[in-house]
């Protein structure tokens, strides 16, 4: 008994020492980087995650996802960058063309999924249906044109407006695209056009300060993370001034905006397809970036009514999804 007795209490003392020194089983890690500040990003990461789930990958159990956010500054996003790749981050999600093009520039092997508006315009692939590189993931970008069918929304919903203006930021390439498309677009629609840029959340209060002097008749919000972070004031700006607006994301809907047409944010789901690629062995270079197939307009009725509108009928029949 005793003999027993030893043995038993010699066990329970060296069996934690024995579970240490066995190695500890790791799950692989998945950085995501987002120049907003956190909870601006809401459709992304539940779309993601739920995307991710649906495949197996429950985060905390065989995946863990670590997230980085720039609130707004730009220039954070090399530091936060650095940050995932020392963690030996398996795959990064970076969401937008700024993040995209630091990781483009520091990610080195380490696979990115990305979605960003032009992919290959951007450089950050060769080509859509192959990628060639370490970035593959999806397009926000449409067909030539694509930027026309907010002019036509304008010009539908507020028939007396000559005058239109494009608020951009001019740190995002692909916005510089959509402006000078628009500038071709515009006058064959019977509008001119006007385009003010912006960088900061001052830069927001001046433009519309000035769009309110000049009687610009509607407002488009081009797409941008910074710009989407933003949202609030935009929208609180554009009602103060009477100023309908159109955006290509219903982010700004939701907020207070007047229209959004574009693809549904909720293909964040389709992320996920990647990233279960990437992580059971396959190669960037050889998943085809895939373009939005479904788009959809949004319309905010309390917004209109605050702003003294009435959506027209043609215009509402079209529309996905009415806010009242």
């Amino acid at each position: 008994m005793r003999s027993t007795a030893f043995v038993l209490c010699l066990s329970i003392m060296l069996g934690p020492l024995a579970a240490e020194g066995q190695p500890t089983a790791t799950i692989p890690r998945i950085g995501y980087l987002w120049s907003g500040p956190s909870g601006s990003d809401p459709t992304e990461t539940r779309g993601l995650r739920q995307g991710l789930g649906e495949l197996g990958w429950i985060d905390g159990q065989n995946i863990a996802i670590e997230s980085r956010y720039a609130d707004g500054n730009l220039d954070r996003l090399p530091g936060l960058l650095a940050e995932l790749i020392r963690l030996k981050v398996a795959v990064l999600v970076t969401p937008g063309t700024p993040v995209t093009a630091v990781a483009k520039r520091m990610a080195g092997t380490t696979p990115v999924v990305s979605v960003s508006n032009d992919p290959v315009g951007s450089g950050f692939v060769q080509s859509l249906a192959r990628p060639g590189g370490t970035i593959t993931g999806l397009s926000f970008g449409a067909d030539a044109g694509f930027s026309g069918k907010w002019l036509e929304l304008v010009k539908e919903t507020t028939p007396k407006a000559s005058r239109v203006a494009i608020i951009w930021n001019p740190t995002n390439r692909s916005n510089a695209a959509a402006v000078e498309e628009m500038k071709v677009l515009a006058p064959k629609l019977g509008l001119r056009l006007s385009s003010p840029a912006v960088r900061t959340p001052a830069d927001i209060d001046a433009a519309f300060a000035t769009l309110s002097r000049t009687r610009v008749g509607a407002v488009i919000i081009a797409s941008d993370p910074f710009i989407t972070a933003q949202r609030a004031q935009v929208a609180r700006l554009a009602i103060a001034n009477g100023l309908p607006t159109v955006s290509s994301l219903r982010y700004y809907v939701d907020s207070g905006g007047l229209m959004a047409y574009g693809p549904n944010l909720f293909l964040y789901r389709r992320a996920a397809f990647y990233v279960d690629r990437i992580l059971k062995g396959a190669k960037p270079a050889d998943l085809p970036v895939e373009q939005p197939t479904k788009f959809e307009l949004v319309i905010n009725l309390k917004t209109a009514k605050s702003l003294g509108l009435t959506i027209p009928p043609s215009v509402l029949a079209r529309a996905d999804q009415v806010i009242e």
